[in-house]
């Protein structure tokens, strides 16, 4: 295990205008699970990729440990990662996969047997170890990939996008086991996704990045509570923040802050009330969520499955004003 440490970072391609990321500060703990997102092209795989050796940085410095790596070959850093395509040898068999950088380093026989066969029963694998990548499936092939990793006992694991080609229900079910293994083993892990659900529901922290500037580093319930910027609050929330002009602010209202009043309902006490069509409506069964366009703004509110408009129709919206989020409207940053 290890800390991390990016100290004022940055690294531009050649010919670019601009940094791809720009004086990054960023600090990881021993043993802590970090994840890096953002819209794609903020810098996220960059900064993983430098992190692990394969983009060489401007200016600043990486430390692993305490131990400057700015300069140090991606085999001296005592890092392993895993890429979203499992990059696995069809040739061989699982355990002969998992254990091949064993045995390129020349480490005993017995002693690659035992790693693979221990990384084997953490990942439900000990039935495929002679089996190829070819009659396995995408989890099974994407399990042998981190144990691939796990094998070389590293000091931090840098994860890129791994689980993206999975199908929806099995991502859901790895990225929990994934989670759930990286805390049992304790190892350091930064972990790369554009993905903001699978980055609120895995990291210890997650560090949002935006044309490769990071604007704000923190667990993922702080994030959603307080974003520091209107960015932040747009990018973090399935769905997203409501935000539209208020009286010399940004106002952002959370679609669960967000209610529909129907035929009958009072507006309660000091609630702001917002007139607007139905747009969409998504039905995911015990609950539905309502767009609607208002003042040309488009909102949406979470409801239950019961008494759900129909697009077309003309609704009453209202919000508690304690509830809503305040930012500058010039400079997006958030008021307290």
């Amino acid at each position: 295990m290890a800390t991390v440490t990016f100290d004022k970072v940055s690294i531009r391609y050649p010919g670019a205008e601009r940094p791809t990321v720009k004086d990054l500060d960023l600090q990881i703990a021993d043993g802590e699970f970090l994840v890096l997102v953002g819209p794609s092209g903020c810098g996220k795989s960059t900064t993983l990729r430098a992190l692990a050796g394969l983009e060489p940085v401007d200016s600043g410095q990486l430390l692993i440990d305490g131990r400057d790596v700015t300069g140090v070959e991606p085999g001296g850093r005592d890092i392993a990662m895993v890429f979203q395509n499992y990059a696995l040898y069809p040739h061989l068999s699982v355990a002969k996969n998992m254990g091949f950088a064993l045995k390129l380093a020349k480490m005993p026989a017995k002693q690659i047997d035992e790693r693979v066969r221990n990384a084997a029963e953490m990942l439900g694998l000990e039935e495929f170890l002679e089996r190829k990548p070819k009659d396995l499936s995408g989890g099974q092939r994407q399990r042998v990939a981190m144990g691939r990793a796990i094998v070389r006992d590293p000091k931090v694991f840098l994860m890129d996008e791994p689980l993206s080609n999975l199908d929806a229900k099995l991502r859901v079910q790895t990225r929990s086991e994934l989670a759930a293994l990286q805390r049992r083993l304790g190892t350091t892990t930064v972990y790369v996704t554009h993905d903001q659900v699978e980055a609120m529901t895995m990291g210890d922290r997650v560090a949002v990045l935006k044309e490769g500037i990071l604007q704000q580093v923190a667990p993922p319930r702080e994030l959603y509570d307080r974003p520091v910027n209107e960015f932040v609050a747009g990018f973090i929330g399935s769905p997203s923040m409501n935000l539209f002009p208020g009286e010399g602010v940004t106002l952002g209202v959370r679609p669960e802050a967000m209610r529909v009043l129907t035929a009958g309902d009072d507006l309660p006490a000091g609630w702001v009330p917002k007139e607007g069509t139905v747009d969409l409506v998504e039905e995911l069964g015990s609950e539905s969520y309502v767009y609607a366009i208002s003042e040309g703004v488009r909102l949406v509110a979470r409801l239950g499955h019961k008494d759900v408009p129909r697009p077309g129709e003309q609704v009453r919206l209202a919000f508690d004003p304690a509830q809503a989020h305040h930012f500058d409207l010039r400079s997006g940053i958030r008021i307290e």
